[in-house]
């Protein structure tokens, strides 16, 4: 029998007790068999009653999370879905090749951030962190103040995890998403639109989210040339980007066609203007994407801060 799994991922103090306790309060554990695995001791406790079909068990180590171990619970308990109250200074690659059982599928991975902690956490524990935000299919940054909030924005997350819903979740429980609206941040009336250095970062989620925008447009910009050698009809320009520390740097291209591009070597710096076309690559994998088909290319000076951040 398949065994839905949902995983509630962050730091200590995130808030992920309270949010489960919100879950079962819902009448989640009620109707079906309900296993919660608590992998971490925080400051708030389970609400359980007495109607609850819920069975709560405590992972002192990690090394007691083993495959055979959940295995046992199941014959034990017999349940119909598992919560996961994960360690947040426990990887998840263990647990997602190692851990699970072949029947325990992961549902959905919902990842708690503490709003004002984070910049310490992703200053200092930046893969950890990442590894959180890549993996989810729902953020939500709690306890959140209006500062915090715009501070969270500037730094543009979904660059992280453009799957994933994100939320902000203020100190008197109201939410909003982390996204507002959806104008673009650029003038796209203008017969060229110029992307500007450090733009770089906020016009490859816009275009990326928004393919619609960009079809027929004219824009210029300047990338770092790559090629790539299993794509030889193209080459893949583009920048560098960080967004928590040196550990995630990853680089952000977009698919580029059209002469002159052979001329220049990988990391050239090159200001093009081309026009856009949604269409598809294999580059991009099953989903369409941005195709410049440049007009100009031409050398220049690299940006003053090659490598973009959020």
């Amino acid at each position: 029998m398949e065994i839905p799994v949902y995983l509630i991922n962050g730091m200590l103090d995130a808030g992920k007790t309270s949010f489960i306790n919100g879950v079962l309060q819902d009448g989640f554990a009620q109707e079906d068999a309900t296993l919660l695995i608590c992998c971490e001791e925080g400051e708030a406790e389970y609400r359980t009653s007495p109607e609850d079909n819920l069975t709560v068990v405590t992972v002192e180590d990690e090394s007691q999370l083993t495959c055979a171990w959940l295995k046992q619970l199941e014959a034990a308990h017999h349940p119909a879905q598992v919560i996961i109250e994960y360690n947040g200074m426990w990887g998840l690659t263990r647990l997602e090749e190692e851990v699970l059982p072949s029947n325990w599928l992961l549902y959905q991975v919902m990842t708690l951030v503490e709003s004002s902690t984070f910049e310490v956490y992703a200053r200092n524990m930046g893969q950890l962190m990442m590894e959180k935000l890549i993996s989810a299919d729902m953020i939500v940054f709690n306890r959140c103040t209006p500062a915090l909030a715009e501070a969270l924005r500037r730094r543009n997350l979904r660059m992280v995890n453009r799957r994933a819903e994100i939320f902000l979740e203020y100190e008197d429980r109201s939410t909003e998403p982390y996204v507002l609206g959806d104008d673009s941040p650029f003038d796209l009336d203008q017969p060229v639109i110029r992307i500007e250095d450090e733009d770089y970062g906020l016009w490859y989620v816009d275009i990326m989210e928004h393919l619609e925008r960009y079809h027929g447009k004219t824009v210029q910009l300047k990338l770092m040339m790559c090629h790539v050698p299993q794509y030889a009809d193209v080459a893949i320009p583009g920048r560098f980007a960080m967004v928590c520390c040196e550990d995630d740097v990853t680089f952000l291209g977009v698919v580029a066609l059209g002469a002159g591009m052979e001329r220049f070597s990988n990391r050239d710096w090159v200001e093009v203007t081309a026009e856009v076309e949604v269409g598809t690559h294999p580059a991009y994998g099953d989903t369409p994407g941005p195709l410049l088909h440049i007009s100009s290319i031409s050398p220049c000076q690299a940006p003053e801060n090659q490598v973009i951040t959020f």
